[in-house]
Formats: C-alpha cells, sequence, structure tokens
C-alpha cells in the first residue's frame, strides 16, 4: 500500500507521516530527504514531476518488491503529479490557506479526490484516528 501526504509546504505532512511511521513500522519517504540525495531542488514543473516519478519509484519498490506499506510526504501540487505517483490512500493536508513558497501556492491543484482531509493542525491522541482510518481501507 503507498500512502501519500501532500498539502502545501508547512501543512504538517511531515510531522504526520512521521507520527504515523512510528504507528505503522513502515516505510517512509520524505521529499526533501529524496531531494538531497538526488541532489535535484529543481521545482519547475518539470522537476515537480520529476520528483513525484522519483517518489513512486521508492515507494513501487518498497510495496511491491518488499511487501511494505509505504508512507510518502510531498507536496505534489498538481493532478498531473498526483496522478503520476499513483497513491492506494491520500490524506490532503489542508490545513493552511498557503505556504512559504508564492511559486508553489501559484501552481498548487486543490485535489479533486481525496481519502482523508485533514484541515486542522492534529494532536498527538488524534494520531490513532488516522492510522484507524487507514487500517480500515487496507484490510
Amino acid at each position: 500500500m503507498k500512502i501519500l501526504i501532500m498539502g502545501l509546504p508547512g501543512s504538517g505532512k511531515t510531522w504526520l507521516a512521521q507520527r504515523l511511521q512510528n504507528h505503522m513500522k513502515c516505510a517512509w519517504f520524505n521529499a526533501d530527504e529524496v531531494r538531497k540525495m538526488a541532489h535535484d531542488w529543481d521545482f519547475t514543473i518539470d522537476g515537480r514531476l520529476r520528483q513525484a516519478s522519483r517518489m513512486k519509484n521508492l515507494a513501487d519498490f518498497e510495496s511491491k518488491a518488499c511487501g511494505r506499506i509505504v508512507i510518502c510526504d510531498f507536496v505534489c501540487p498538481t493532478d498531473e503529479a498526483r496522478l503520476s505517483f499513483g497513491a492506494d490512500f491520500t490524506v490532503w493536508m489542508n490545513t493552511i490557506q498557503s505556504g512559504r513558497f508564492e511559486d508553489t501556492n501559484k501552481m498548487f491543484e486543490r485535489p479533486t479526490k481525496v481519502d482523508l482531509h485533514i484541515e486542522h493542525f492534529i494532536t498527538e491522541a488524534e494520531v490513532s484516528n488516522v492510522v484507524n482510518v487507514i487500517a480500515g481501507v487496507h484490510a
């Protein structure tokens, strides 16, 4: 199972991904860390699609070849990038109106289909609710 946690920069994606990974004992890829490894800080549309493809390849390897649940947290700002990634479960962190990067704000497309829409910053205690929702789908 591939889980995408997406939303604007500063919306809490990494915070949630880290906690879910601790609860679910699954693989986790953070887009910033993957970009560091690739030495690729291109945020054009092509660069963002390349990043979505990179994240997809990592997640596919872990989920298909290793049989693991995988969490990927990244902005994934367009429908094309989200479609390219091919998540089995999508969490939209819709907790802020705009992020710290204006170019990302301008290109960000509100997703039309998500499995879990989070509209406020959640607490540690609420993380288990998210785990239960994901487990219900994964069962």
